[in-house]
């Protein structure tokens, strides 16, 4: 019996090793390959890939075709999920594959017209242009993609999701290049709020928002002749809260980064210790594993590019080489309108556009849903654009909320724009490529090695009749929608060589000679990178560069709270609260990771919106403006603003004034952060309530997510500092979602020692040793080095991949 036993013990020990060296062979059978040599059809000659030490590839092909074949093959191998997941998300097709949750994210974007809109110009693309270089580009690019997903075994996330294997087109990558425009749109979430204060509470809580009140064209209440225009009922506001709603939670459903903000200067050689340019840029994009950018060297015969990567794009949207570069913010300009259509009594399938009562267009599309019956969506459309309430599956309201977006309404030519843009030596050049930006906005901000230094908000800006806001949502039936025609580019702000020596761009609004709506973000960043930026003490280096870009200093908190400290001295009378409380005055706004006064501060300010505004609001539109900037502007005038209507409770039998609103807001924090943190407030530092984890989409499924997420860190930094890592406005402990996705610098005295850093790696394969091998360097504010020149390549070589003509 013992020996039967003892057999039976070594038989299952070998079976379990058997097994695992069968996982381990699964595994590593879905690794990329950087070495030895693959055959690829379509090539002319060899190319040659050699990987450095992070697992970036610097490419050297013989022509631009090769060159790009070889970009998509290596992109592919390293980020082929992404892609899929990233077309599906942008087009409508994620509950194929993750089921009945992700229907609604699905109706969503198939609501908002990106997949029709990227067929179509796909389409128009191929037969006018199919012999340009930038369509050459990137048919090479996606062949290089398709050719490494028919010759290699799928990704483990394939598998484990059921994801069948598909060609990629050029419509996938327009419909992503639609995603990232609508993640920028703000005015889907800030526009049914702030038209619903307008419209419900009136202008006295409009003030805080410090919008001028313009009726003319939009949406008003209370009119004697309701015929006259569109009036929202109840049901109309739950809509519009449950699509603002949607809207943001969408992207989080589907687990992929939102764009939302930057950093971005030039200095020019006057104010350098080296006498050249010096560019800075770190792009806010939401973090994810894997990242956003795939970085990737790219050399042939007259080009050569250290590019930064979208998944689906041939063309790099940042770049750099020894003799230009560049980098973007986020323009933040208002290019999406929503605007309440009035339909016809008689016909509810007509809407009135210039006195005339005319027919919605519809539409039929079908969401395939795993593990359920596919879905038909009858989606409409008026001449202003999508009904956007078509994305609710059960509708509450009836007015049709038509979509103006001018990512859907312009040319656009955006692909050739950056295959320009990576080739733009001179400063015509550069200006020329980034006029052909149409939409999302986005500043430019550019430089070369021969001194030039510059900026563009690059945009088709939208003329719209005189009087009409577009900070509220527009009615359909009178010309307030209309839009005039669309300014000229050389009317955009933009700056070339200004006599100051630098130019700065931190998503706030430009100066214009006439004001561009938008949402833009917070002044107090890019007054604070001005101030410094400005000395001319400072000569400017790589180094001091670094410390300017983890910069974690803000004059927010303390302007916002220095109206309340009477209030709050009167409320605070327990000496261990006194303590805190000083600390608190004493604050010069850094957000240090070992300080627990930003931790207090963002908790009382959660608290006293919370207390002041989810009354009048209710808790859904509530949750929906603390995701909007409109709140981030509004808090410190409503702070400032003791007789404001937001301080009085809806449904008390008193008054209440901004000191009960002050102490009840002090009391919650405290409470709060005693319950989550603990009782020792010495310990509820920063970095312990203010963490990082680079989340992967099937991290959302655990125990998935402690093989594919990445964290968590803490981190310094927060809401709008220089060293961005933010969350939105809510309750500790705060998970960091967007922050920098690259951060470059670049001297152009020696470009080819510039720096950067991927918050993750370059590699969105588990467990490639390059899938996270930069993440923690990237949380204690590091960089490394980006190989340009051709003996530092050389050095930091680690194998080497040949592609060879099929």
């Amino acid at each position: 019996m013992f020996r039967l036993l003892k057999n039976l013990a070594k038989l299952l020990l070998a079976l379990l090793v058997l097994a695992i060296a069968g996982l381990a062979w699964y595994v590593y059978s879905k690794q990329p390959q950087r070495s030895g040599q693959v055959l690829i059809a379509g090539l002319t000659a060899p190319v040659t890939v050699r990987y450095d030490e992070l697992g970036v590839p610097h490419i050297e092909a013989g022509n631009e075709p090769d060159l790009y074949r070889a970009l998509g093959y290596v992109h592919a191998q390293d980020r082929l999920f992404q892609m899929e997941m990233l077309r599906r998300l942008a087009r409508g097709e994620l509950a194929e594959v993750l089921g009945p949750k992700l229907v609604a994210t699905d109706r969503l974007f198939r609501t908002l017209g990106i997949r029709v809109h990227a067929d179509a110009y796909a389409a128009r693309w191929i037969k006018d242009k199919s012999g340009s270089p930038a369509i050459q580009a990137m048919q090479a690019y996606l062949d290089g993609i398709n050719q490494y997903q028919d010759s290699r075994p799928a990704p483990l996330e394939f598998q484990l999701l059921g994801i069948p294997k598909r060609p990629f087109t050029l419509a996938d990558s327009i419909s992503a290049a639609g995603y990232m425009a609508y993640s920028f749109a703000a005015a889907f979430r800030t526009e049914p709020v702030l038209t619903q204060v307008r419209d419900q509470l009136g202008p006295d809580h409009l003030k805080m928002f410090d919008l001028e009140w313009k009726p003319d064209g939009a949406i008003r209440k209370g009119l004697q002749n309701e015929q006259q225009t569109a009036r929202l009922q109840a049901g109309d506001w739950q809509d519009l809260t449950r699509l603002a709603r949607l809207s943001a939670e969408a992207l989080e459903a589907a687990g992929l980064p939102a764009y939302e903000g930057s950093n971005a200067w030039v200095v020019a050689g006057a104010r350098t210790a080296s006498g050249k340019p010096l560019l800075a840029g770190d792009p806010h994009i939401g973090f994810s594993a894997p990242a956003v950018w795939y970085e990737a060297h790219l050399k042939a015969p007259g080009f050569e590019l250290y590019g930064h990567f979208q998944a689906l794009n041939a063309m790099a949207a940042l770049g750099h080489n020894t003799q230009f570069g560049w980098s973007l913010t986020m323009f933040q300009n208002d290019d999406l309108d929503l605007i309440v259509e009035k339909t016809n009594p008689e016909n509810a399938q007509q809407v009135m556009y210039h006195g005339q009562w005319l027919d919605l267009e519809t539409r039929e599309e079908t969401l395939k849903v795993k593990g359920a019956e596919p879905i038909k969506l009858q989606l409409r459309r008026s001449r202003h654009g999508p009904i956007i309430n078509d994305a609710l599956d059960a509708s509450a309201g009836k007015a049709p909320i038509a979509m103006w977006w001018a990512f859907l309404e312009t040319e656009n030519p955006l692909l050739e724009a950056f295959y320009e843009l990576n080739r733009a030596a001179t400063l015509d050049q550069a200006r020329t490529a980034v006029s052909k930006i149409h939409a999302p906005g986005l500043n430019v901000v550019w430089a070369n090695a021969s001194g030039d230094i510059a900026w563009w908000a690059a945009a088709s800006l939208a003329i719209r009749p005189e009087g009409v806001n577009p900070a509220f949502m527009l009615d359909g039936s009178t010309g307030a929608a209309d839009k005039l025609g669309f300014q000229p580019f050389s009317g955009n702000p933009q700056e070339e060589n200004p006599a100051r020596g630098y130019i700065l761009s931190a998503n706030h609004q430009p100066a214009a000679t006439t004001p561009i709506p938008g949402y833009y973000n917070l002044w107090d960043r890019a007054q604070r990178l001005d101030e410094l930026l400005r000395s001319p003490s400072t000569p400017w280096t790589m180094e001091n560069s670094k410390a300017l870009q983890l910069d974690v200093q803000i004059a927010y908190g303390p302007r916002t709270l220095a109206p309340l400290l009477p209030a709050l001295r009167a409320a605070v009378t327990e000496p261990a609260e006194q303590a805190l409380l000083e600390q608190l005055v004493g604050w010069k706004g850094a957000y240090d990771k070992e300080a627990v006064v930003p931790t207090l501060f963002t908790q009382l300010l959660f608290e006293l919106a919370r207390e002041a505004m989810s009354d009048e609001l209710g808790e859904a539109a509530f949750n929906n403006l603390r995701r909007t900037r409109a709140l981030d502007h509004g808090l410190p005038r409503l702070m400032a603003d003791a007789a404001s209507p937001w301080w009085d409770r809806r449904g008390t039998p008193v008054v209440e004034t901004r000191e009960d609103i002050v102490k009840a807001a002090w009391a919650a924090t405290l409470a709060h952060l005693r319950k989550t943190l603990g009782a020792d407030s010495a310990s509820w530092t920063w970095g312990r309530a203010h963490t990082l984890t680079h989340k992967h989409p099937l991290g959302q499924q655990p125990p998935l997510d402690k093989l594919f997420d990445v964290g968590p860190f803490a981190m310094p930094g927060g809401r709008e500092t220089p060293n961005y890592q933010a969350m939105a406005l809510g309750p500790a402990p705060w998970a960091v979602t967007t922050g920098p996705s690259t951060r470059r610098l670049i001297d152009f005295a020696d470009a080819g020692q510039a720096l950067g850093i991927n918050p993750v790696g370059q590699s969105g394969v588990w467990p490639d040793r390059h899938y996270a091998d930069q993440a923690a360097k990237f949380a204690q504010g590091g960089y490394r080095a980006q190989h340009l020149g051709e003996r530092d390549v050389a050095t930091h070589v680690k194998s080497t991949l040949t592609l060879r003509p099929k």
